[in-house]
């Protein structure tokens, strides 16, 4: 059965139906199509064009129909082109012809399209708490660490020493941006298509303010022919997970480098990694791996939905069948990395005396030149002075905390207590500004992490 064929006199052929056909990927919205068919009975009774009666036989029908999806049970058809003709199917074989009255005054056009936004409306939080998951990972780890010292790295160099805690925080507020835009995204998306038929809105006196009520959307959607073809939610929340995905990236890319032999400050636990099927040693941090791998994958999915849309004519066209796949590609991936890396964070060992040797003198040269200022020298003669510590101990081939008082002294206006820069702790509990490295900075900074996740 399909729901166009009146004006054709021959079959579809088996490849064009086959290629046509949408049910291998659109059945995911089974019970939104059944959710906003029940609406509309409901819609259409209350604006006289069903019977009370008709109404009432419509949506048990719809009901049985949704319990046999729920239960596994529902049987789809060869003929069933899309997730639209199966449930019409099905309806009609539960209550007979009174089925072919509920398209009345809809299209798949807008069907589609709020069916897809209700199928988003519930994807939106449980990315939401997925992304939520990792970042309590990163807190519980913050908590722990708070005053753990490790390298900061800035061209992957090594640059100035910051706490543990602050650094896994670096992490936790790209994903606070990632919620905050899934969010805000939500208000584009919570607008209704049901009601605006195949692109001239319903010729029947359907309240959709109403419709957008029972449906738990925010507002009914204006222009009629804007609204079918509208597929901007699908791109926004592409890009919200493709962003997503870049911060994931970063995450991993760190962690991989962090459990090399050559860095040696976490180890993952056997859970969470993999060996090799050649070297027995290896002990390889996949899972991190394929989330930077997978960043990719969504870029891709964004772009490519974005080169769809493109060139579109308005109102609906075909091309729009490719928008529901990405996103739930997407989705899937997303749903799959974030839980991994939360226990992969949650069960890894950090090392914390081997970060703490990492830090050298020269990482302190920073607060060598703040060393001068306090003592009254503009900052940019303060910081070529200290440069020419760094040189001068290179060239003696020592460190820079090494350094003689007389050789101090030949280069600036130095003291004896210039070997109390050298302290890493020292160094990190004086960036005490708000969004700075110390401990007692990085307290607040939890505090606010915590309440955004309500703990």
């Amino acid at each position: 059965m399909t729901l166009w064929g009146g004006r054709f006199k021959g079959k579809l052929d088996e490849g064009a139906f086959a290629l046509n056909s949408s049910l291998p990927f659109d059945k995911r919205l089974a019970l939104q199509d059944v959710k906003g068919s029940v609406a509309w009975a409901n819609a259409l009774a209350k604006a006289g064009v069903l019977a009370e009666e008709e109404s009432s036989r419509i949506i048990s029908g719809l009901e049985a129909v949704e319990a046999e999806f729920k239960s596994g049970s529902f049987a789809f058809a060869q003929s069933d082109e899309d997730i639209h003709t199966a449930v019409e199917r099905r309806l009609g074989e539960l209550i007979g012809p009174l089925a072919g009255k509920l398209h009345t005054g809809r299209s798949r056009n807008d069907q589609v399209a709020t069916d897809f936004r209700l199928w988003m409306l519930r994807a939106i939080p449980e990315l939401d708490s997925a992304i939520c998951v990792l970042q309590s990972a990163l807190i519980a780890l913050a908590d722990k660490y708070l005053s753990t010292l490790m390298p900061g790295y800035t061209h992957l160099q090594r640059a100035q020493p910051v706490t543990l805690a602050h650094w896994l925080l670096s992490h936790f507020w790209p994903l606070q941006r990632d919620r905050e835009r899934l969010a805000d995204l939500r208000n584009r998306v919570s607008v209704l298509p049901l009601g605006c038929a195949a692109l001239a809105g319903t010729a029947f006196p359907i309240n959709r303010a109403a419709l957008a009520e029972a449906l738990g959307f925010d507002t009914p959607a204006l222009n009629s022919i804007d609204a079918v073809s509208d597929r901007d939610f699908a791109a926004e929340y592409l890009f919200c997970a493709a962003l997503t995905g870049v911060h994931l990236s970063k995450l991993a890319e760190n962690v991989i480098l962090f459990t090399t032999a050559e860095f040696g400050f976490f180890e993952l636990s056997d859970a969470f990694s993999t060996g090799s099927s050649l070297m027995p040693q290896k002990k390889n941090p996949d899972m991190f791996e394929l989330a930077r791998g997978k960043a990719g994958t969504l870029i891709g999915l964004l772009t490519g939905l974005m080169v769809t849309l493109k060139g579109l004519p308005s109102t609906y066209d075909k091309d729009l069948q490719e928008d529901k796949v990405p996103v739930f590609q997407a989705t899937d991936t997303l749903l799959a990395i974030l839980p991994a890396l939360a226990g992969a964070l949650e069960t890894m060992t950090v090392h914390e005396k081997r970060m703490l040797a990492a830090i050298d003198a020269s990482m302190l040269a920073t607060d060598l030149a703040d060393y001068l200022v306090r003592k009254g020298v503009p900052f940019r003669e303060a910081h070529g002075i200290a440069g020419k510590a760094v040189r001068l101990a290179a060239e003696k081939g020592v460190g820079l905390d090494k350094l003689p008082l007389n050789d101090w002294q030949a280069i600036g206006p130095f003291d004896a207590d210039v070997d109390q820069v050298f302290d890493p702790l020292k160094s990190v509990e004086q960036r005490n500004a708000i969004g700075g490295t110390s401990p007692q900075s990085v307290k607040e900074q939890l505090l606010n992490a915590k309440s955004l996740l309500g703990l």
